[in-house]
């Protein structure tokens, strides 16, 4: 079929909401910046899946950009100051009511932010852009005491791992540690009962969850600064206060390159321009990604991605 998947009103309230965007930022003097959507290094992230070509005629492989977020960071680290972005971002492997393949992220970089007061201002955006109530906030560590009776630091892996086999019977892969198992609990049953109230934030991470956020020591548990923004049972938002320890950050993007391998998934190499910026210094910042269709999904209330993008992956 040649026509588009989204109605002409569900494309002229895109751009409504595209309008209204833009504005919410000018008006707080937050700097709106493009980077390039092909890079020379992929993330390392074992979950996440870069589409990749060849440039010729060096026969060089680029990547499409999982999310601006390296770019961007190099900004900051230029000296940039609080920065935002509206772009197309890729992502493999991942087609279904809420993921196409190539999709509109909001991200954005606040200096001398935490992940609270970005918490705030992403708040503040929902409610100029949804009208909705004013968040609920709850920590992870509450979230799971509250939902399903157990402390994710306190419980052992083979607690949790009994508990999984249980409570998510349709698994067939393995088990093999804490993380896969709360975050099977995570999607299969806690994330669907989120947010239909009110907008819910979810923040302070397991450590082993922090991917690029800070990690905060505090009454004997690790908590990585990290929240994600939940509404009506759908993830919108993926926010951090950033991570700034070059040493750190290698560190992680090793591990990640070590869980590839023993997947069998492709090797990456690490992002150096990314690193090297990191080492000439990233200010006090936090940084936060918002899907932009699933935002609009929301808004028009409908139930597959398909219905507020002029085209989807099938049709093209």
């Amino acid at each position: 079929m040649w026509q588009p998947t989204a109605s002409n009103l569900h494309l002229q309230i895109r751009a409504q909401l595209l309008a209204q965007t833009r504005e919410f930022f000018a008006k707080k003097q937050v700097l709106e910046v493009e980077t390039p959507l092909l890079a020379s290094h992929g993330v390392t992230d074992l979950h996440l899946h870069a589409f990749a070509t060849l440039l010729q005629p060096a026969q060089t492989t680029y990547y499409l950009q999982t999310s601006p977020e390296y770019a961007m960071k190099r900004l900051l680290c230029a000296g940039m100051g609080s920065i935002y972005q509206i772009c197309k971002a890729f992502r493999n492997q991942e087609i279904g009511r809420k993921h196409n393949p190539e999709f509109t992220l909001v991200e954005w970089y606040r200096m001398d932010f935490d992940h609270h007061q970005l918490m705030n201002e992403v708040d503040e955006l929902l409610q100029t852009l949804l009208s909705s109530l004013p968040a609920e906030k709850k920590s992870y560590q509450a979230l799971f005491s509250e939902k399903l009776k157990f402390d994710p630091w306190e419980i052992s892996f083979s607690q949790l791992r009994e508990l999984t086999q249980a409570l998510v019977p349709n698994f067939y892969g393995e088990l093999t540690d804490k993380t896969t198992c709360l975050e099977l609990l995570m999607t299969h049953l806690i994330e669907p009962e989120l947010g239909f109230n009110q907008p819910i934030m979810i923040y302070d991470y397991p450590p082993e969850q922090a991917a690029l956020a800070k990690i905060r020591r505090e009454n004997h548990h690790e908590y990585a600064e990290r929240f994600e923004v939940y509404i009506q049972g759908i993830e919108l938002a993926n926010g951090f206060h950033e991570l700034s320890d070059h040493q750190e950050q290698q560190q992680r993007f090793q591990q990640d390159i070590a869980l590839r391998e023993q997947a069998g998934l492709p090797s990456l190499a690490i992002d150096p321009y990314f690193i090297q910026a990191l080492k000439q210094g990233l200010p006090p910042c936090a940084g936060v990604a918002l899907g932009f269709d699933r935002l609009l999904m929301i808004k028009l209330q409908t139930r597959d991605i398909a219905e507020v993008m002029s085209f989807t992956i099938k049709r093209m």
